[in-house]
């Protein structure tokens, strides 16, 4: 929710979508445990004070991925895929579209030529 996605992005340039995927997961995760952690005090002081256990009639600590998350999960952030290696697939992709025939440069001819 308070997650500012543009500047994710600019700081993730480069990154895979593998790479991608790994932080968002960990940031995930990073919630779940905070939300299972938050559940089990819970518990324990309602214990604590004899009341029954009922997980299910209380809503969730922690309803969603935070920015704090994110900011987690970025510490262990890598790329791991290089400059050079992104160069090197965009050499190849356009040496494969190239090959394929007339790429991204075809073009009907304007009506009036051929009328």
């Amino acid at each position: 929710k308070d997650v500012d996605k543009p500047y994710l992005a600019k700081m993730t340039k480069g990154f895979s979508g593998a790479d991608l995927t790994e932080i968002c997961q960990r940031a995930c995760k990073l919630a779940i445990r905070e939300s299972i952690d938050a559940d089990i005090k819970r518990e324990k002081e309602k214990l604590k004070k004899g009341a029954k256990m009922d997980v299910d009639d209380e809503e969730d600590p922690v309803p969603e991925i935070t920015k704090r998350h994110f900011e987690e999960a970025m510490k262990f952030a890598r790329r791991s895929v290089s400059d050079n290696d992104i160069k090197k697939y965009e050499m190849f992709s356009q040496t494969l579209q190239q090959s394929r025939g007339f790429g991204t440069n075809f073009r009907f001819p304007d009506d009036d030529l051929y009328s």
